[in-house]
């Protein structure tokens, strides 16, 4: 529920903070006082259109911030929750209107689109004003109301979630249909590349490898041959490295005396004889063991080959073949998968069908006999309100085109105003009172089961007086009992009956107006309620009246 309400700076109201309490608050003043600034307010705070004639003279902006208490607002915790703006259990809205006429709008501290502001206030407050864009024109809350006072919103939203699944189906079918043939090529190309690099089957790092052995394998008879000669070189030729050796140890061998300095250089060298013995050795089983194997060179360059003229025919590097084997391989997988066959699909759009029409023929079952106890409902409520020729009429309409998400019908509350004149819709026949007072008549039907908690209902008693305007009271105060009502009203009778009473004035200084807004104690109220049944100068018999209405007023609903 609407807990606070703080303005500065609009219309003549340079500060205002009010609190609010759970029931029914009346607001009342004299005419031009400016018991409009809070309506309005709360409608800015709600979404509603702004301009700088908001703003008070001198001022350079206006500021409208409006705190909820959403602790039992299921609809409103889901919303902030799904836009990652809660905050607990308050909500805060605000809206500044510049001197320029720009306005920003915030929830809970952060800067946000206007229509988000129009959203969520749905979920918390209803505005009913002559002067107001009211929720009661839309057809779509005609639905809602139903909905929710027959007690069918599950049905509701069994309803939407099966169109929408028949709904996705026949997308599906229709996207095949209109694509059958290219996704058919789609499929035929797939399927012939697929095939040639499973028959590739070039596994990673392959080609690297396959290219290092094509090399040793193409030089393979020229590392024999070198090998061969090294082997010769080494020690098998007359003039070989280990003949020379054997040549330089033979003439030191022969020196005539020994020469100590000369010994490690005598060791070295037979060493070096060992070493290129051995060397040769291992040369010449080397050549003996190494063959050129051609047949395997061919292999591995036909294996190449392939690999390079598949990468050139998908114009990408060798390397990238297996990633691409991948890729086209999962595409097919989808392509493959998507749906089903046409056959398929049209089982599945009429299987989607019929559960669609399933629930929603017993969501029209619901709303038609809902509609018949509303009806009736809601034209005892009119009679009470003094409107007792006026006949109230839910109308179902079975849609022309095929069935939405809503259901099978169209829904609309028609008005007939007279016996004989035909039911036209409620936009079309009530003025401003009369539909604040259907309206009344409605909510005090439906507010067992609406999920809109904060009402606001703006001139209700327009046009009528006396029993009337009590009951109307009486009506506003019960609606109170189970949500929050507040309400403008010129009639001591309305305004006796609230829980909590606003009183608006204003005055002049150096010059200016300023409109002041001040919650009433009992004393206060009487006074109130005196001025609006004897105006300006209050007699004791006055006051005495308005005692006892306004002691009335609070004991009959105790």
């Amino acid at each position: 529920m609407l807990t606070q309400l703080t303005v500065s700076n609009y219309a003549i109201a340079e500060r205002v903070e009010l609190q609010f309490q759970n029931g029914m608050t009346a607001l009342t003043g004299e005419t031009g006082a400016g018991k409009s600034i809070v309506l309005d307010a709360l409608a800015l705070a709600m979404g509603g259109r702004g301009d700088a004639g908001a703003v008070r003279h001198g001022a350079k902006r206006a500021d409208i911030t409006a705190t909820f208490d959403i602790a039992r607002i299921t609809e409103a915790r889901e919303w902030l929750e799904e836009q990652d703006l809660d905050d607990g259990n308050d909500c805060i809205l605000r809206r500044v209107i510049g001197r320029d006429g720009r306005s920003r709008a915030y929830i809970n501290g952060q800067p946000c689109p206007l229509n988000q502001l129009k959203e969520l206030g749905a979920t918390l407050m209803d505005i009913h004003s002559q002067h107001q864009h009211q929720s009661l024109m839309k057809k779509d809350t005609h639905r809602r109301l139903l909905d929710e006072f027959s007690g069918s919103e599950d049905l509701a939203i069994k309803t939407r979630l099966a169109w929408k699944q028949w709904h996705q189906a026949r997308e599906r079918l229709i996207s095949r249909q209109q694509n059958a043939d290219e996704t058919e090529a789609r499929l035929q190309l797939l399927r012939y590349q697929v095939e040639e690099l499973d028959r590739l089957a070039l596994e990673v790092d392959e080609q690297s490898q396959l290219e290092q052995e094509q090399e040793q394998l193409s030089h393979a008879e020229t590392v024999r041959q070198h090998s061969h000669q090294a082997a010769m070189l080494c020690s098998e030729d007359e003039t070989s490295a280990a003949d020379m050796v054997r040549q330089a140890l033979q003439q030191l061998e022969q020196l005539p005396v020994a020469v100590p300095a000369l010994a490690d250089t005598i060791q070295m060298l037979n060493e070096a004889q060992i070493q290129l013995s051995e060397a040769g050795n291992n040369l010449i089983h080397f050549v003996d063991d190494y063959e050129a194997d051609p047949e395997r060179l061919q292999e591995v360059e036909e294996r190449l080959s392939a690999i390079y003229q598949l990468a050139r025919k998908h114009r990408i590097q060798p390397e990238q073949l297996p990633q691409l084997h991948q890729r086209l391989s999962d595409e097919l997988a989808e392509l493959d998968n998507s749906g089903g066959s046409l056959e398929q699909l049209e089982a599945d759009v009429e299987n989607y069908r019929k559960a669609y029409q399933t629930v929603a023929d017993k969501l029209s079952l619901a709303r038609r006999e809902g509609a018949a106890t509303l009806d009736q409902r809601i034209g005892e409520e009119l009679t009470e309100l003094g409107m007792p020729t006026m006949q109230f009429i839910s109308q179902l309409d079975s849609r022309n085109d095929e069935p939405g998400p809503a259901g099978n019908e169209d829904i609309e509350f028609l008005i007939s105003a007279n016996p004989g004149q035909p039911a036209r819709p409620l936009a079309k026949v009530a003025s401003g009172g009369e539909l604040s007072r259907i309206s009344l008549a409605i909510q005090v039907v439906v507010a067992q089961t609406s999920t809109t908690p904060t009402l606001v209902f703006d001139e209700v008693d327009v046009g009528i007086g006396g029993g009337t305007a009590e009951v109307v009271g009486r009506l506003l105060r019960a609606l109170g009992e189970s949500g929050q009502i507040i309400c403008v009203t010129h009639l001591p009778q309305v305004a006796a009956q609230s829980h909590q009473h606003l009183f608006v004035s204003k005055f002049t200084e150096a010059d200016t107006t300023f409109s002041k807004i001040e919650t009433l104690n009992d004393q206060g109220r009487i006074s109130e309620v005196a001025r609006m049944l004897g105006g300006v100068d209050m007699t004791e018999q006055t006051l005495a009246h308005a005692r006892e209405m306004y002691t009335k007023g609070q004991a009959t609903h105790h």
